[in-house]
């Protein structure tokens, strides 16, 4: 009997290889991007301190859309404006393991256009 693999292990082991590759440092934080079945989560963190500097997530009650994809880039702009708050500008992208494409990918750009660069 063959047996598929378990998708969220091949996630966290991709995951892991990007996390051996990039850090985060408080001049240039990563952003961190966590995609469950309802919601979506990002995160500036600080590696070097351990710290998380702005979150933003669709559990917020200020950040809602039509459907996963609208309400991903409701949390790229959410998390872009805490960032300009802060005094932060450039970050590096962490995608979790997950595909640079739908909601990860909406995300991203919504922080974009929002004014982080990445």
């Amino acid at each position: 009997m063959i047996t598929k693999p378990d998708k969220n292990k091949t996630r966290q082991k991709r995951h892991a290889r990007v996390r051996s590759k990039i850090s985060g440092t408080a001049e240039c934080p990563r952003l961190n991007v966590f995609r469950s079945n309802k919601n979506i989560y990002a995160q500036l963190i600080d590696d070097v301190a351990g710290v998380t500097l702005a979150s933003a997530s669709t559990v917020d009650k200020d950040i809602a859309g039509d459907n996963k994809t609208e309400s991903a880039k409701a949390v790229g702009a959410a998390i872009a404006t805490k960032a300009t708050e802060k005094g932060i500008k450039v970050v590096v992208f962490d995608r979790g393991g997950y595909l640079y494409h739908g909601r990860v990918a909406a995300l991203a750009e919504a922080a974009r256009e929002n004014g982080l660069e990445f």
